[in-house]
């Protein structure tokens, strides 16, 4: 039996993205999506609100971030985790492996507000799945280059299991802290 593996790896990511991941964000308010369940998360911040923690972006907000992190690392909110994703996930590599819109964590122009943010999630979610599908057998065997630094060789399968992990991985802890927000009384 012959197995088509691009469409595997991107059913596997688009059913989840459709059937759980993206639905648990719809309703997201502003005040989720900026909530600090702990002191000293890290987040998407005004700029002129900014502590300590060096901000990362190209507009009013930007995301905070150090390399390398703190040991034991920050808890981050629900802003910082969808940045990241937007961003370090599905943007960078967009851009370098398809031909996608540049995205940059320094020049980004991070959202402010939660509806801004999801338009912002779907477009980085829409353009990393086009490209990936149309990687077919030859796409996923080639290596992915040196954009991925030290994993330069891998093929690109392997770089598309990862994001599949990085984005099942942050729709979890994302759903999880709505679920602590709405029960936090």
């Amino acid at each position: 039996m012959s197995i088509d593996w691009n469409a595997q790896l991107a059913e596997q990511l688009d059913w989840h993205w459709q059937q759980q991941a993206r639905p648990r964000l719809d309703g997201l308010t502003d005040a989720e999506y900026l909530w600090e369940p702990v002191a000293g998360c890290w987040s998407v911040r005004r700029r002129a609100d900014a502590g300590a923690t060096p901000v990362h972006g190209g507009g009013e907000y930007g995301i905070e971030f150090a390399w390398p992190e703190p040991d034991p690392p920050p808890v981050t909110t629900i802003a910082w985790r969808l940045a990241h994703l937007i961003v370090g996930v599905f943007g960078q590599r967009t851009a370098n492996h398809f031909g996608g819109p540049p995205c940059h964590p320094d020049r980004f122009d991070y959202a402010g507000s939660a509806k801004r943010a999801l338009e912002q999630l779907d477009e980085a979610y829409a353009g990393w799945s086009a490209g990936m599908r149309e990687l077919g057998e030859d796409g996923l065997a080639r290596p992915c280059g040196p954009a991925e630094g030290p994993f330069a060789d891998y093929p690109m399968a392997a770089l598309v299991l990862h994001i599949n992990r990085e984005a099942i991985h942050h729709a979890a802890e994302i759903s999880l802290l709505r679920d602590l927000y709405r029960n936090r009384g």
